[in-house]
């Protein structure tokens, strides 16, 4: 599974494409990331998915893009160019939500930074098309697919236009383009010109008129949208309503004398027959040898030893871009084609009898929502989940439920974790969620399972498209209830979102309240990240909620972040003046005190005995006494930690969500 020969890789150079007797390249694909080859990474499916159809693939990976002899190595493509930043955004790889740039990439060997341009696929395109000026260029991967028409661009702070246009490219893949590369790949092969491609679900291309499309809907023009919050807000909710392959029309943005941007239906999702064939293609299962001496690529450690069971997410959550990449029609792997790949680890040298994780967007999501979305498509004016569950959604774990005991009974794994996301109020709708919630206690927790309530507002848990508290709370008494009843000491960490739109100040001290009743002390917290394509990043470019078109509140100043951040971490003593401020402007000093449901300490004052300071564990400095009989901490609930300090909110990514 993990053999260390150059030959065992596609191509990183001319001479490795020598050694296979190439004297041309079909495709080149330019990356941002290392190549790593396993089914994790993006370059990886669709490269070794081209080689299976017969086309030969050359990777040029994280080329200097100052550089335009970087992306010669192997002349020009017979066919194109295929140009992608790589597993992430290359923006969000680049900055924090603070808009810092952060100086690891685990997706460089070694971990090294800056080997990527900011808006990578921008920057690759016009190289290649600054060095071959007539050949066909092609962009996917999530940056490209989410950035297919007029955005908002965070990092930029305004409207972008569609990502086709600024990189000079001909075509955009967008979604998880199998379907679409093949056809693509095909149309080429078969001596199409580029132009003509305007036929194939899944991409973007561009257009001088609309006098050869069919049952098209025209979207605000790029004039409109970046000129008027509530045109991008409307032309956002068209764009969302027309996500689904098997209702939606092709939509056209106008750019004027740029001539159009016409986005075709997306493809369809694989089956379960395609999927498993996708994921058998001979994958090495590492990074390219040439990698070794710098350690390697650390994003592989993350996912080595873990199983991608599915695709797709009808849970929509506001913050989510899946909707706009994956979708919402939910594709699985068969249990064969898991258990094959599992089998194939247990002989890895390296593999300690754990699968890390077997799951996808969201792990106990393993078939669409209801039958209807396999024949007419994903409901356009409802949700299948909030504000409540569809009275057609079919609520099943039993086959997630069978996988994972198939899965730990295999010779030679010692233990199977669930890590990566799933949806507790799904686990509650089950009529028999109590059994796999069983299964996931017994056998499938590590000490903590962490949980993505996010929020415990109504008004904010709305705009989020999360389920209500209370059914968060159900589900935590229920996780505490199997776990006692199984003997074992596992606790629900919880993780917490600041700042997302519909979060004033009393939302955030709603939630700090929920804090210390939990008991909980979040270390790490998750300020709202405003990316491409998401409901919640149009929210905070346009105050305005696109699906209903109502104005919505959003916190955007670092200030009012930073205020909403603190008060979920009020225990930590550096917070206390942001904590006090925040309490004060939202008109609740009654927090400010001794009493039991105080969140912070009065402070003493200058004239008691000099300079006054934030009370560091929650007493004061200095010979200031609380009074007596000042309560315990209270307790944590069901849904916090029980007993002992409260666990640390970091570490492994996944849980509930």
């Amino acid at each position: 599974m993990c053999p260390r020969s150059e030959a065992a890789f596609l191509p990183l150079t001319r001479q490795e494409a020598s050694a296979r007797s190439w004297d041309e390249v079909d495709f080149v694909y330019v990356t941002g990331d290392a190549y790593v080859d396993h089914s994790s990474f993006g370059t990886a499916i669709i490269a070794r998915l081209l080689e299976a159809k017969g086309f030969r693939v050359g990777i040029i990976a994280q080329p200097d893009w100052k550089d335009p002899a970087s992306v010669t190595e192997f002349g020009q493509p017979r066919l194109g160019f295929l140009v992608s930043a790589g597993n992430m955004d290359s923006m969000v790889n680049h900055y924090t939500v603070a808009k810092k740039r952060r100086h690891q990439d685990a997706y460089t060997p070694g971990g090294a930074p800056f080997r990527r341009p900011d808006r990578a696929v921008v920057a690759y395109s016009q190289l290649i098309r600054r060095t071959y000026k007539h050949a066909p260029i092609i962009l996917g991967g999530v940056e490209a697919s989410l950035r297919r028409l007029a955005h908002y661009d965070y990092w930029a702070d305004k409207m972008k236009r569609s990502v086709l246009l600024d990189a000079g490219a001909d075509l955009i893949s967008y979604g998880m383009g199998e379907r679409s590369i093949v056809a693509i790949a095909e149309a080429l092969e078969s001596g199409l010109a580029v132009g003509d491609l305007t036929f194939i679900p899944g991409t973007v291309y561009r257009a001088k008129t609309t006098d050869n499309l069919v049952d098209f809907q025209m979207l605000p023009s790029w004039q409109e949208v970046s000129e008027s919050k509530r045109a991008y807000a409307a032309s956002f909710a068209v764009q969302y309503a027309n996500s689904d392959p098997f209702t939606a029309k092709t939509l056209v943005e106008d750019y004027g004398r740029e001539g159009l941007v016409v986005q075709n239906p997306p493809a369809e999702p694989l089956s379960t027959a395609e999927m498993d064939a996708v994921y058998r293609l001979p994958f090495a299962g590492t990074w390219h040898p040439s990698y070794d001496e710098a350690g390697g690529v650390p994003a592989l450690a993350e996912v080595q030893f873990s199983l991608t069971s599915n695709r797709g997410c009808f849970g929509e959550c506001a913050f989510c871009a899946l909707t706009f990449h994956q979708g919402r029609i939910v594709s699985a792997r068969s249990h064969e084609s898991l258990l094959e790949e599992a089998r194939a680890m247990t002989a890895h040298p390296d593999f300690k009898g754990y699968i890390n994780d077997v799951g996808g967007p969201t792990a106990n999501f393993r078939a669409p929502a209801c039958a209807k979305q396999l024949k007419a498509g994903a409901c356009t004016d409802k949700r299948c989940l909030s504000p409540v569950p569809c009275k057609a959604l079919k609520a099943s774990h039993s086959d997630y439920t069978l996988l994972l005991r198939k899965l730990r009974a295999l010779p030679g794994v010692k233990r199977v974790f669930v890590r990566s996301g799933i949806r507790f109020d799904y686990v509650m709708e089950d009529p028999k969620g109590g059994e796999f919630l069983h299964e996931l206690v017994a056998h499938h927790v590590s000490g903590q399972l962490r949980v993505a309530p996010e929020h415990v507002s109504p008004a904010v848990l709305e705009a989020m498209g999360k389920p209500p508290r209370e059914v968060y709370d159900r589900f935590c008494e229920a996780f505490r209830s199997e776990t006692e009843a199984v003997g074992k000491k596992q606790y629900v960490v919880s993780y917490l979102m600041s700042s997302h739109p519909g979060s004033t100040l009393k939302e955030a001290v709603e939630l700090a309240e929920y804090v210390r009743d939990m008991g909980f002390n979040p270390e790490q917290v998750q300020d709202f990240y405003p990316t491409p394509s998401t409901v919640a990043t149009c929210m905070y470019h346009t105050g305005l909620n696109p699906h209903t078109m109502q104005p919505i509140y959003v916190p955007k100043t670092p200030h009012e972040k930073a205020l909403q951040r603190a008060l979920i971490q009020y225990r930590n003593p550096a917070n206390w003046e942001l904590v006090r401020e925040a309490l004060l402007k939202a008109h609740r000093p009654d927090l400010i005190g001794w009493g039991e449901k105080c969140l912070i300490r009065p402070k003493r004052p200058k004239a008691e005995g000099g300079k006054g300071s934030a009370p560091k564990g929650g007493r004061p400095r200095g010979g200031g006494k609380p009074p007596k009989g000042n309560p315990p901490r209270p307790r944590a609930s069901a849904g916090g930690r029980q007993g002992g300090r409260p666990p640390k909110a970091n570490g492994h990514k996944g849980g509930i969500r």
